[in-house]
């Protein structure tokens, strides 16, 4: 009886990882792709070239490494197709460069979005989008390139060993967690937390006194509207969110991906799918916080589902179907001229007294 328990809480565990895995892969799909379309067809954006190689990362990752853990992850439920030698060496290069390309190219936009708030009156001092991400993908390439020296995979009772968690040599998985995840995790930290502190820095600033405005009397009111209100707030609240959101996105996706590799081998093979399925969770969050949350992009998104959507007929307003259901006015309909007329006649014609009326 017990074992059937745990056989069906197994089987129940897997078909609620698989939907919810899906779902993620879903959005992943759709919230990139809508992104990229916006970002794409809409000139002026800032940081338009990070985005739109954040948006490229996200979908290559939703097309190939995402689909091979839903057919060939470890647990039952979220698949049960064996990868042979070559798709497994691939999927775990594939795994080992695309992830950092992800992460490195988050830190990127956060630096390059501190230089252009603290300093937004110096773009020469910028470095060129295009090095940043050269330098990137050649990080990813290096650490894609390391995964492939480890052992082939195992005869098939064992685990294939797909995954940068359980494959590679010894020393790839600490040196991939320090590049792929720690310095991310740092630029990341000090960059936001920098638009921060230049935030909470321009909303403790009094504002300048505009021209024309009189003094402030001596009066008793006066003095009491100096007075602070009774509830304090924090300085900065509004401004915190953004970097909060991101700071705090990236360490819940990243950290457990992070801490496995630093665990054993079979520690991390345990916890395999669950860390690896959170980290990808990242490519399905990416389109909301980078996207939505920015209001240049909110503005450009509404722009074009206007222009996307069928336009209203304008008989079919609610001012216009209501003058339908009135009817036609009573009296004939003057045009301007007659009207004109008219008032004029009435303004301009002879007046009748009351004894020429008699």
């Amino acid at each position: 009886m017990a074992n059937t328990t745990g056989l069906i809480a197994a089987e129940v565990a897997g078909s609620v990882g698989l939907i919810l895995a899906v779902l993620v892969e879903v959005g992943a799909l759709l919230g990139n792709g809508a992104l990229l379309v916006v970002v794409l067809r809409t000139p002026g954006l800032q940081d338009t070239l990070y985005l739109v190689h954040l948006c490229v990362v996200d979908l290559l990752a939703a097309a190939s490494i995402m689909p091979l853990s839903l057919l060939a992850a470890p647990p039952p439920g979220l698949g049960r197709v064996r990868l042979g030698p070559g798709p497994c060496r691939a999927a775990r290069f594939l795994s080992a460069a695309l992830l950092p390309a992800c992460t490195l190219g988050v830190a990127a936009l956060g630096l390059a979005r501190y230089r252009l708030i603290a300093y937004p009156l110096r773009p020469g001092g910028r470095p060129a989008p295009g090095l940043v991400l050269t330098a990137v993908w050649a990080a990813a390439g290096l650490l894609g390139a390391l995964s492939l020296l480890g052992p082939p995979p195992a005869p098939p009772p064992a685990p294939a060993r797909c995954s940068v968690l359980v494959g590679g040599l010894k020393p790839f998985r600490p040196l991939w967690a320090l590049l792929a995840f720690a310095l991310p995790a740092l630029l990341l930290l000090g960059a936001y937390g920098s638009i921060f502190l230049v935030a909470r820095r321009a909303a403790l600033r009094p504002p300048l006194p505009m021209r024309g405005t009189r003094l402030r009397s001596d009066s008793l009111d006066s003095r009491l509207s100096f007075l602070p209100t009774l509830r304090p707030r924090l300085p900065g609240g509004k401004a915190a969110l953004a970097p909060g959101l991101a700071v705090g996105q990236f360490a819940a996706c990243w950290l457990p991906y992070g801490c496995a590799c630093l665990a054993p081998a079979a520690q991390a093979a345990e916890a395999e799918a669950a860390v690896t399925w959170v980290a990808y969770s990242a490519f399905a969050a990416h389109p909301f916080l980078y996207g939505l949350l920015q209001r240049p992009v909110r503005l450009a998104l509404g722009r074009l589902t206007r222009r996307a959507l069928p336009r209203v007929p304008k008989a079919w307003h609610p001012r216009a179907l209501l003058q339908r259901l009135k009817g036609p006015p009573e009296g004939p309909a003057l045009g301007p001229s007659e009207a004109r007329q008219q008032a004029g006649g009435f303004a301009g014609g002879p007046s009748l007294s009351l004894p020429e009326t008699t």
